[in-house]
């Protein structure tokens, strides 16, 4: 069976040649999407795959919490509850919650600006694979010796062959690695393209607060990940061979992991809540039917918490004996940057106050991150207390607290764009009435699971335990806890349902079914290939809405749109091409020859990685001309 048909003849690159790795022109069948480089459809990659990590993920949290519903349960044992928690919080945050704001930025990044695609097709395409190979190689770990079972900042020692002799420890840190470039290359691949590809009248401050909040996010990204990078490979060193930074019998320093990993680990939190807040700061002016509140001062705020975010690492190392002047001074900042985050919840505020709101699903959702981002907010002040946090450190109330930062923030902010977004990605409509009740089963579910947590780390209950001892006052608040992820689960049932009901038999969307305000908006539903017809003129920093009400415009010129000038042979699209792939898999294949010290594979795979590097230097051009109207070749460009 062929994997891909080409029934819609396109015209061939010029450079395409023949062999195995021409450039393909595929429109239909899986051929399709592993040669693809259209950023809309990496971007429903990046939204699926990122899902289901997070399907995964919430299936070990499920077996958790039957595992702590009792006391004394023996469910799983000790060992398989390492693995749990550390699989846990490795898919969630690495896999699931920060891949699926980096879809939402390849879909629609481009469209709110006015591109054509990302300015690197191919580079992006390969940070999609790339990031699928990380993933898919860390929980290959299940099935060859056994998960990670050191936590999700897998501290040193605790990391060291002596302490952890099996491959668990391995995959997690070549996982990271592998998945890790696919990050990095995103990243520049979005400053690049928010830089040089707005369109004509779109300066830096008309630029949606999406866009910007990407734009600060991808900027962490490139910052952030180099330490990260270096303590993994350290550890790698460390176990392969036979290196001695993190051994302290050899003047080694374990505590050098912590503070690499949290000069990554705290601007990693905010490399996942401002795309929440992006999200956040479209669906609520659009559905208060008022322009964002304050737009440079919510701009300036996120441009102040990237920077700040890399100055409050050791607040996640208060009890480590750093001392008070180095705890006070970290505090400090602690509370700082704890400034233009309530600006922008104050902001935010201040667009609903006197708009005419719907309560759309999409809404309801919004108004909850701010609830629960709040609640996660206050007790983050908490901790910032050095003093609390030597009592609280290690204790269920950190979990609580990271959870509804995390999940009541950053999900439910997701969970309001995937409402919002989905008619632009589909064409159909999600079940408004069906979807909130659906919000409505989330909203307490999750409550339910992470609100008594506060009360039960508070009473000493310590995180990353496997069982606890009846009659210490524990007993309720897990099982309340545990009744509340029946309730979450089948509310994400719900949303699943949900979405392919509206595949099925979802009312038609068109192209604007909520009077929105940013550019994507009008683009078809789906985008076509090529994106716009004609090239967007903004005027205003709301460029639809201008375009839709003059009369309410402030624009600084009465033009909207101007037909874009195409020469004989239309618009140009970059073509698909099979190297991105190829070279993400040499990658994971690699990754396994490193793991396992097989030499010759690891040499085959660089040997073939250098190959496939060199022939996309030298591919060429490609891809395919387009003429505004007729999409018939849009598969050939991918």
């Amino acid at each position: 069976m062929a994997i891909g048909r080409r029934d819609v003849p396109a015209p061939a690159a010029p450079d395409a040649g023949g062999g195995l790795l021409a450039r393909p022109a595929w429109t239909k069948g899986i051929g399709s999407w592993l040669t693809t480089v259209d950023h809309k459809r990496l971007g429903i990659l990046y939204i699926l795959t990122s899902f289901t990590f997070m399907g995964l993920a919430s299936i070990e949290a499920f077996i958790i919490r039957l595992q702590l519903a009792a006391p004394g349960m023996e469910l799983v044992s000790p060992d398989v509850y390492n693995q749990l928690f550390t699989m846990h919080g490795v898919t969630m945050i690495f896999l699931a919650i920060m891949p699926l704001g980096t879809g939402f930025a390849n879909y629609f990044v481009p469209l709110m600006i006015g591109a054509r695609d990302l300015a690197f097709p191919r580079l992006n395409a390969f940070g999609y694979w790339v990031y699928a190979a990380g993933g898919i190689f860390v929980y290959s770990s299940f099935f060859l010796g056994g998960a990670p079972d050191v936590g999700w900042f897998a501290y040193a020692p605790l990391t060291s062959l002596s302490n952890n002799p099996g491959n668990g420890t391995d995959f997690y840190m070549i996982g990271l690695l592998i998945g890790g470039i696919g990050s990095l290359v995103t990243a520049m691949n979005l400053i690049v393209t928010i830089f040089s590809m707005r369109a004509p009248g779109m300066t830096m401050m008309r630029m949606p607060v999406f866009v910007w909040m990407i734009l600060v996010t991808s900027f962490l990204i490139v910052f952030a990940f180099p330490p990260l990078t270096i303590a993994l490979t350290q550890i790698v060193f460390d176990r392969t061979f036979g290196t001695l930074f993190y051994v302290p019998e050899a003047g080694g320093l374990p505590i050098l992991w912590q503070h690499l990993f949290w000069i990554f680990g705290h601007p990693e939190v905010y490399i996942v809540i401002l795309p929440a807040f992006g999200v956040i700061s479209e669906v609520i002016p659009t559905f208060s039917r008022k322009p964002i509140f304050g737009y440079p001062v919510m701009i300036l705020s996120g441009i102040f918490i990237g920077f700040m975010g890399f100055a409050v690492w050791s607040h996640h190392m208060f009890t480590t004996g750093l001392g008070p002047v180095a705890n006070t001074a970290f505090a400090l900042t602690s509370f700082v940057i704890g400034v233009p985050t309530g600006v922008k919840i104050f902001n935010w505020l201040g667009t609903m106050w006197g708009g005419s709101v719907r309560f759309t699903t999409s809404m309801l959702y919004a108004m909850a991150f701010l609830f629960m981002f709040v609640i996660g907010g206050i007790t983050g002040i908490m901790l910032a207390m050095p003093p609390f946090t030597a009592q609280a450190t290690d204790s269920y109330f950190v979990v609580a607290h990271f959870h509804y930062v995390m999940g009541g923030g950053a999900l439910f902010a997701f969970f309001a764009g995937v409402y919002y977004w989905f008619p632009k990605l589909t064409g159909k409509l999600l079940p408004e009435r069906f979807g909130q009740y659906t919000f409505w089963a989330m909203f307490v579910g999750f409550n339910m699971i992470f609100m008594p947590q506060h009360f039960a780390g508070l009473m000493g209950m310590p995180r990353r335990t496997q069982t606890y001892e009846a009659g210490i006052g524990l007993e309720i608040w897990n099982l309340v806890s545990t009744a509340g992820t029946f309730v979450m689960g089948t509310a994400l049932f719900m949303l699943l349902f949900s979405v392919i009901y509206a595949f099925r038999k979802g009312q038609p969307a068109g192209n604007d079914p909520w009077d929105a305000r940013t550019l994507e908006w009008a683009a078809t539903s789906p985008p076509q290939h090529h994106n716009f017809d004609e090239q967007p003129i903004v005027t205003d920093r709301d460029a639809f809405w201008a375009q839709k009400y003059p009369e309410l415009s402030h624009g600084d010129d009465g033009s909207q749109w101007e037909g874009v000038d195409f020469d004989s042979h239309g618009i140009h699209m970059p073509g698909q091409s099979w190297y991105p792939f190829l070279l993400a898999l040499a990658i994971f294949i690699a990754g396994y020859g490193l793991l396992f010290e097989n030499w010759p594979l690891s040499i085959l795979m660089l040997v073939v990685l250098t190959g496939a590097t060199y022939g996309w230097a030298f591919e060429g051009v490609g891809g395919h001309h387009v003429h505004p109207g007729d999409d018939a070749a849009e598969g050939a460009g991918d």
